[in-house]
């Protein structure tokens, strides 16, 4: 199994690397793909060294499947280029996640509409699966109407360059700025660019992929996000109202026996999700499960997840192993 990472100098580019050594999936062979710049740059992978090739090398190899991570510009140049070898790619940036051919994927929820005539899979952006993960068992059993939601976003959700300014500004020192403003102490209304409506992208892409993955137009989303100075992952401030009432234990139960979700929810000990905690871990966390007493058959929850991890890498790597484990791609 022929395996190509496609921006493996990048942040998740290099969390995917981790994860694909965790899920020890049957690599015969990787293939580190990275801009001109890097190509012939060594990186250790299971303690052997392996040097980056050129795009053009990588497609000439013909892998089976290709995890990219390099951008909305080179997705949309690049990614048609490996399907029409054969490879499968699955793609983290937006550049297909709202094409009706191509599926927009959480393995947990939807994998199972997969075929292997699928050769560019979508990874949904970060906020939308930690969200919409958390809540799909209780979609299926109260049926979703409308969700209000505040995000908190980490840096690292920008890349590199908001790590660095964070880091600068901290130590008092004046360089290149990912945002507009200050990052440090400080909290921006402001993730990705402004759309004609007044919201940002990613606003925007919490309520249309919401709504493709769970297959429901008819659910109202409205989101607020925020840019915050963290590291280790993005939050989430949810306000969920479903067509059918419920019982909060009931909640619980459904929520802690939901795949990939960990349920940290007791304020008699201060027991709730935190990004300072989720970060370097593969599930979803939630907590501050509380009815809505201000609305009928509404619900409110804090859910918190490592963004570079199941926001990203290992939503992806977790797509190529049912792949690999459902024959989806041929070796």
């Amino acid at each position: 199994m022929k395996i190509a990472v496609v921006g493996v100098t990048g942040m998740v580019g290099q969390v995917m690397l981790k994860v694909l050594e965790e899920e020890n999936l049957p690599v015969t062979e990787l293939i580190l793909v990275a801009s001109s710049k890097s190509v012939g740059k060594e990186i250790i992978f299971k303690e052997k060294a392996l040097k980056c090739v050129s795009m053009e090398d990588a497609i000439a190899k013909k892998p089976h499947i290709a995890l990219f991570s390099a951008g909305g510009d080179v997705s949309k140049e690049f990614a048609p280029k490996f399907a029409e070898v054969g490879t499968t790619v699955i793609d983290n940036s937006s550049a297909f996640r709202m094409d009706q051919d191509k599926p927009l994927v959480i393995p947990e929820i939807n994998a199972d509409q997969l075929k292997p005539s699928d050769k560019i899979i979508a990874n949904p952006n970060c906020s939308t699966i930690q969200m919409v993960l958390a809540l799909s068992g209780l979609h299926t059993k109260y049926q979703i109407k409308r969700l209000v939601i505040s995000t908190y976003q980490s840096i690292t959700g920008t890349g590199v360059a908001a790590v660095q300014q964070l880091q600068n500004e901290a130590a008092g020192i004046k360089d290149k700025m990912a945002y507009p403003y200050p990052i440090h102490e400080n909290a921006l209304p402001h993730c990705d660019v402004f759309e004609e409506n007044g919201y940002t992208k990613e606003e925007m892409k919490l309520v249309r992929e919401t709504q493709k993955i769970l297959g429901d137009r008819s659910i109202a989303v409205t989101a607020t996000a925020v840019r915050i100075p963290v590291m280790g992952g993005h939050s989430e401030s949810v306000n969920v109202e479903f067509e059918q009432d419920f019982e909060i234990n009931e909640v619980r139960k459904i929520l802690s026996e939901t795949a990939g979700v960990t349920v940290q929810d007791n304020t008699d000990v201060n027991l709730y999700p935190m990004p300072l905690t989720a970060h370097g871990k593969n599930d979803v966390f939630v907590g501050r499960i509380r009815r809505d007493h201000s609305q009928e058959k509404t619900l409110n929850m804090w859910i918190v997840a490592d963004n570079l991890r199941k926001g990203a890498a290992t939503n992806a790597v977790q797509i190529a192993s049912y792949l690999i484990a459902n024959e989806l791609v041929t070796s």
